[in-house]
């Protein structure tokens, strides 16, 4: 794959990643090479995971770019989640490799050799890493990137790791007790094994269609505070992501005499209030119903020559009610 500067900037910052990747694996191994530490054995072999999900991640960012096909209707967006799951467990594969090394230099010990040289170069390695992991979380969260964002998380676990190892090494360094480096090796086993689950877990929630209540709530807030009386009821609300793409369906109640050109135009202004909810690209698809008489005593519509009951309450849209496929109506046992 050719270098080059490329429009998307995710793209970029993903190509930055993986040469920096490759930067730091081989500053780690001259530092394994000079040592013979575990420790630092431990945070190499996390730097050629790095690479591997890094080189996946530019593809998978390369493909979510690309504008929806004949053969993707909803675009390439999901790549991202399949990006995110591999490295997860590629995370999940070094944190137990590296906790196996550890049990192993416990049982067998060997001598360590020129620290100094080994702590200066870590720690050259675990401050870039930290910088472009930030860097890389925050580009990711902006455009609403979870392939970065998993890139940036974790840059900033191997960060992590790397200060532990530092911390350890100088302790060894000073003391001379060489289990430490085992020790502090199969602690940051543990870390690796957690941060790999927990990328893992989100990426599949993605895959999966999981419900994100939060988004769901923060969308759920917007339309209430902005509805009109024509949006009678809002039913059977569900909101997907295809990668920075949210995908909103709902059915949506309007009075039933309204012309088509006049539902349709209520259905755009409803259509902009999804899309000003949240700052990712919106993509919506609305069932309108019409309205029946039990939706009278919640219809706020003034002058209404079709009335059939009068005006009881405004149902306020929750997360419990709006998701329901069925249209909400006045109840007297409240």
């Amino acid at each position: 794959m050719k270098f080059q500067f490329h429009k998307n900037d995710k793209i970029n910052t993903q190509w930055y990643i993986l040469l920096l990747g490759i930067i730091l694996m081989i500053l780690k191994f001259i530092a394994y090479f000079h040592t013979h530490s575990n420790a630092i054995l431990s945070d190499a072999l996390e730097s050629i995971v790095n690479i591997i999900a890094g080189a996946f991640g530019l593809y998978s960012l390369y493909l979510s770019a690309k504008p929806r096909d004949f053969d993707h209707p909803y675009g390439h967006g999901k790549i991202e989640f399949i990006s995110s799951s591999l490295e997860g467990g590629m995370i999940l594969f070094a944190g137990l490799s590296i906790g196996l090394k550890a049990i192993y230099g416990i049982i067998h010990p060997s001598p360590i050799y020129k620290l100094d040289i080994g702590i200066l170069l870590i720690a050259i390695s675990g401050a870039l890493n930290y910088l472009m992991g930030a860097f890389a979380v925050k580009k990711g969260r902006k455009k609403h990137s979870l392939a970065l964002e998993a890139s940036g998380v974790h840059l900033k676990t191997d960060a992590y790791t790397t200060i532990g190892v530092l911390v350890g090494l100088a302790i060894i360094h000073i003391t001379g007790f060489v289990i430490l480096d085992n020790i502090i090796a199969l602690l940051m086993s543990f870390l690796i094994i957690f941060n790999g689950y927990f990328i893992l877990k989100k990426s599949m929630s993605g895959i999966m269609d999981e419900a994100d209540f939060e988004l769901n709530k923060k969308v759920i807030q917007h339309i209430n505070s902005n509805r009109v009386p024509e949006w009678i009821d809002v039913h059977n609300f569900r909101i997907i992501k295809y990668g920075e793409i949210i995908h909103i369906d709902c059915h949506m109640t309007m009075p039933w005499y309204f012309s088509l050109q006049q539902a349709h135009d209520q259905m755009k202004d409803f259509e902009k209030c999804l899309q000003n909810s949240v700052l990712n690209p919106v993509e919506t698809f609305i069932h309108i119903d019409p309205c029946i008489p039990k939706s009278c005593s919640i219809c706020s519509v003034e002058n209404c020559a079709y009335r059939t009951a009068p005006f009881k309450e405004k149902i306020e849209w929750t997360l419990d009610n709006i998701t329901k496929n069925q249209k909400h109506q006045y109840s007297q046992n409240k």
